[in-house]
């Protein structure tokens, strides 16, 4: 079994179809082999909830917080989709992941981080259209995949 680990931007993207990137991301799902998985972490969750009930994101296809939980359902449904818990060894992950970025002002870095230290701890290949979130991951030695 192949575990991906879409980001946010993939999930968005995939749960949109009004999205810019929307049929990358499906013709990239469609491609995947038959024993692929595609996981969410607690993180990409609410990160999904967040964006589909925000104007400023969706406009005016803005989702209800009822309605965005239908689509995180839907996605729960598909048997390529699991809600992964977190491991044990993440926050260690996490820690090592956000090391290069001590002395800075990173905040993007951080969230960026996180998921890379998740997919690591997982065993995942981490899902991006974000170049400077696939780059951070070749610099710390984790694969990553970009879609588009």
């Amino acid at each position: 079994m192949t575990l991906f680990f879409p980001d946010l931007n993939v999930w968005l993207a995939l749960s949109d179809s009004g999205h810019a990137h929307s049929r990358d991301a499906w013709r990239w799902m469609e491609s995947l082999p038959g024993d692929a998985r595609l996981v969410f972490s607690r993180y990409t969750q609410v990160g999904l909830l967040r964006l589909l009930v925000t104007p400023s994101v969706m406009g005016s296809a803005a989702l209800t917080v009822g309605k965005a939980w239908g689509v995180f359902d839907r996605w729960l449904k598909d048997p390529r989709v699991e809600l992964y818990p977190e491991p044990r060894d993440a926050d260690a992950r996490f820690r090592r992941a956000t090391a290069a970025f001590a002395a800075q002002r990173a905040a993007k870095a951080v969230g960026d981080c996180w998921l890379l230290a998740f997919a690591s701890a997982i065993g995942a290949q981490l899902v991006t259209f974000d170049r400077a979130l696939g780059d951070l991951c070749r610099k710390q030695g984790h694969a990553a995949v970009m879609p588009a």
